[in-house]
Formats: C-alpha cells, structure tokens, sequence
C-alpha cells in the first residue's frame, strides 16, 4: 500500500508538471518592430530604371553575400520614377515605396531612410531628380534604404544612324500608336529628316522601322524633356531600347521638327496653331477598303487595296455589293485608326456618297453602308479628306429575296423583341409578304429566319424611317447585317404592312380601329 501512495504521488506532480509545461508554451511572444522581409529576389521597375515599366522584365537588384535581405543596385538611373517588388508579372503585388509620394534621389546621399510596403494605392514612388550612376542599397531587415550618387552618367557612343526612313509614333502624332503606320517623316539629306504638320498635345518617340515595339527607338535623354512654343527643352537625344522615354507636347499646334542622325541631335519650331479641322495631310504608303461590302470581306490581313495615283489619292474600281465599309492604311492589326465617314451609316448609292468628308481616328466604329450594289470608282483624298463615289455603268437589278417566310421583330411588334418567337407574316404571292395587325410605338425590323440575331434583316434605307397615319416616310429598304436601322411606328393602332422582297418596297396603310 505504501509503495503504491507513493507511485501514485510521483504520477500526480508528473501531470502538474506536464500541464505546468504545456501552459508555459502557449503563452503568446510579443515581437516589437517590423518583421523582416524574407525573399530571395528584387526587383525595381520604373521610368528611371534601365528595364522602364516593364513589370515582366524588370531590373533586378543583388542579394549581398554579408546578408542575403540587404540587396544592392549599381548602375544608371534616368529622371522619373521608380518603386520596388518581389516579385515579377504582378501590378497587384505589394510594392516597397517610399513613406511620401515623390521622395527624391538625388545627388544628396540618403542614409537608412525608412520605406513602407504595400498593394495598390496610394501609389507611392521615389523620383529621381538628377540622372546618374548611383548605388541603391535596401535592408530588409531593418525597412530602410540609402543611396550613394556615384557620378554622371556615361555619355553615349554617337555614330550616325544610317537609315532610308524614319517615323514618329505617339498620341501626339497624326497615325496615334500605330506601330504599323507611324507618321513617316521627309528625308531632307542622308542624315537630316523632318516633319511638318500638327502635332498635339502628348507623348512621341522616333523609330526606324514599322511593326515592332522591341527594337531601339530615337529617343529624348530624358522623361521629362517636353516640346511647346519655345521649343524642344534640350536638343540630344539617344538611340536605345530603355527606358521608355518619350518627348511631351505641352502645346498642339503645326510645327516643324528636325532630326540630325548624324549628331543625334533634335530641334522644333512652332509655327502656329493647328489649322481648323486638324486635318493635316495623312501620310501612307497604301490604303486599303474592309468590310462585307467589299472584295475581301472583313479580313485586315488582306484587305481590298486601293491604287496610289499620287502622293495623296488613291482609287478603287470594281464590285461593292450591299454591306459596311471602312479604310485603313496598313494591314495586320484592328487596333490602327481608320478612315471612316464622319457620321455613322453614311449611304454610298447610285447617287454617290451622302457626305464627301471622312475622319481618321480609332473610334467610334462608324463605317459607310452600301445600300446599292453596282461597280464603282471610289476616290480618296488623303490630303484634304475627303471621299468621292461614282456608279461606273448600269446599276444592276436587285434580286428578288428568295425566301418562303419573313417575320418582324421589335417592341412595336406583338411579339416584341423575342428572336425566337417573331411575329409571322402572311405570304400574298412569291415575293409579297403582308402583316396585318395591331402596332404600339416602337421599333420594327423584318427577318427571314428564327433564332439568331447574326443574320441579315429586311431594313429602311435610312434610320428611324417613320410609320404613321400618312404610311412610310421612305418606301425602299435594303436586306442587309448593318448599320442595325429599324422603321419607327410613330402612332399605336391597326396597320397593314406589305413587304415586296422583289422590289424591296414597303407600303404601310393605319387601318380603322
């Protein structure tokens, strides 16, 4: 008995020990200051680092063989702006920056200055005021940074650049960031090219050759060198891939801006406001017609071409059936700007084209809608903008719409929009189609098929053509994908409409209630 009172002592401050134990481990370590940030790579991207904004590639900095969360950089930086990450591929990342927006690298040296790391806004960056070689140093563990200007920047090695062509490309240039159209300038010698006309306000850079964004562009030294009525701010330039720097324009307006490839040097004279319209004469090696009404269809790797009779005008002849169209001047890519009417849907028929004026822009869509198959003569004038359409012979008869059924469509109809379920017309004879019944106010388009809004409808030749008590504004319609016109029933009550797909007439009669 004894031996087992005392086993059993020995047991109980076993288990008071054991939970002694166990308590004492649970108890929460409180750690002052910032946990280190453990990672094995860096990264800083920015306009002032060699590799720009690419966030894919950007420039990485070296782990230092003391301690591998102290990581260095030693190189060139560029005025503009940088921040740092851990990782590459990610905007949504968290970024190490500085505590205020716009802190400063400069020629002052800045020692073990405090940063903060974060996803999304405020978006802080440091900006490097003064361009140079410097030694960026971050301690990771200690979430500080310090800087060391090391000297002035090598002064690049200037050859000159011999090419046949140069372009500008930009948003402050006539062709937009069309990389396969850039502005073309005028070769004036071997060396020297020039470009007049408007400029607006935006960034530009120069570029030898079309297609390519990952080749070595003309550029300014700086990101912040602007051009207005003074001029260009400072008139070197560089020929590199990186970093993405670009000339500003403060002002729009014509100038006259001059390149010398053979001292890399730039210069720019305003001559005045941009003349009314912004209509400066557009400069291109070939102009091509897209869309269903034309040859090659909607296909913009090889679109119908027109024929250069002169610097500025070119010309089409042969077949556009009943379809849209628009113009560009190179292939390969939606997103270019494009020749366009200036009003949306704008007619070209029998009588010639509704408007004679075109703009060149990458929006909106609008395109010109051939209402009348025929050959034609299309003429563009890329100078003064303008689009002139002639019917060459006969216009050939419209054929008849070869179908058994047609049906309308819209909220003026019984059925209202439903494509599955449109209201059904009466067949009079092969081609004559009638409807007779109750319309509210609304639209109305005719379809021969159930089910798909991707066909071709039955439509007015003009949008909003209007039914009411008096009939149809416009007795002719067109069968047709687009431009999406419908008729507008003005007036709710009885009608009967009567659709001959012969004749490509419509009759609207208001019937007695």
């Amino acid at each position: 008995m004894k031996s087992r009172y005392i086993i059993g002592m020995l047991a109980c401050m076993s288990l008071v020990l054991g939970l002694t134990g166990c308590k004492g481990e649970k108890d929460f370590k409180i750690i002052e200051g910032e946990l280190p940030i453990k990672t094995t790579t860096l990264y800083m991207v920015g306009d002032a680092t060699p590799n720009g904004w690419s966030i894919d590639n950007p420039t990485p900095l070296t782990a230092t063989e003391e301690d591998p969360l102290i990581f260095q950089w030693e190189g060139p930086l560029y005025t503009g702006e940088l921040k740092l990450c851990l990782t590459t591929g990610s905007w949504d990342a968290p970024f190490i920056r500085p505590l205020v927006a716009g802190t400063e690298i400069n020629k002052t040296n800045i020692v073990a200055a405090k940063f903060a790391m974060h996803a999304g806004d405020p978006d802080e960056k440091w900006r490097i005021a003064e361009a140079g070689k410097y030694q960026l140093t971050f301690n990771l563990r200690e979430w500080t940074m310090s800087t060391s200007y090391l000297g002035e920047l090598d002064k690049p090695t200037i050859e000159p650049i011999v090419t046949e062509v140069l372009y500008i490309v930009g948003d402050a240039t006539p062709n937009g960031w069309s990389i396969d159209a850039p502005t073309a300038l005028n070769r004036e010698s071997q060396y020297i090219f020039s470009y007049e006309g408007v400029l607006l306000q935006g960034e530009m850079k120069a570029c030898l050759e079309t297609g390519n964004w990952d080749v070595a562009f003309v550029r300014p030294s700086s990101a912040d060198c602007v051009i207005n009525q003074e001029g260009v701010a400072a008139d070197d330039f560089v020929f590199t891939t990186a970093p993405d720097n670009k000339w500003k324009v403060e002002q729009a307006g014509t100038y006259r801006v001059v390149f010398d490839l053979e001292n890399w040097k730039i210069s720019a004279e305003y001559l005045g406001e941009a003349p009314a319209g912004d209509k400066t004469p557009i400069e291109a090696e070939g102009v091509y017609m897209v869309g269903d009404a034309t040859p090659n269809g909607w296909s913009i790797d090889a679109p119908t071409a027109l024929t250069r009779l002169s610097k500025y005008i070119y010309r089409y002849e042969g077949e556009l059936v009943q379809g849209e169209m628009k113009m560009c001047i190179a292939t390969g890519s939606w997103d270019v700007p494009f020749i366009r009417p200036a009003t949306a849907g704008c007619k070209i028929s029998a009588d010639g084209v509704e408007s004679d004026e075109f703009v060149f822009t990458t929006g909106p869509d609008d395109k010109w809608q051939v209402v009348t198959a025929a050959d034609y003569r299309i003429t563009v004038d890329l100078e003064h903008w303008t689009i002139k359409a002639e019917v060459m012979g006969d216009v050939p008869a419209v054929p008849a719409l070869e179908t058994t059924v047609l049906y309308i469509v819209g909220d003026a109809t019984p059925n209202g929009w439903s494509i599955d379920a449109p209201t059904a017309l009466t067949r009079v004879s092969q081609y004559v189609f009638r409807y007779e019944g109750t319309l509210t106010t609304g639209e109305l388009k005719a379809c021969t098929s159930t089910g798909s809004w991707d066909v071709p409808f039955v439509r007015p030749t003009v949008a909003g053509c209007k039914i009411n008590a008096s009939g149809v504004a416009n007795p002719a319609m067109v069968y047709t994908t687009g431009p999406d016109d419908k008729w507008v029933v003005e007036q709710a009550g009885k009608y009967r409409l009567t659709f001959d797909v012969q004749q490509w007439t419509l009759t609207a009669e208001k019937l007695p209630d």
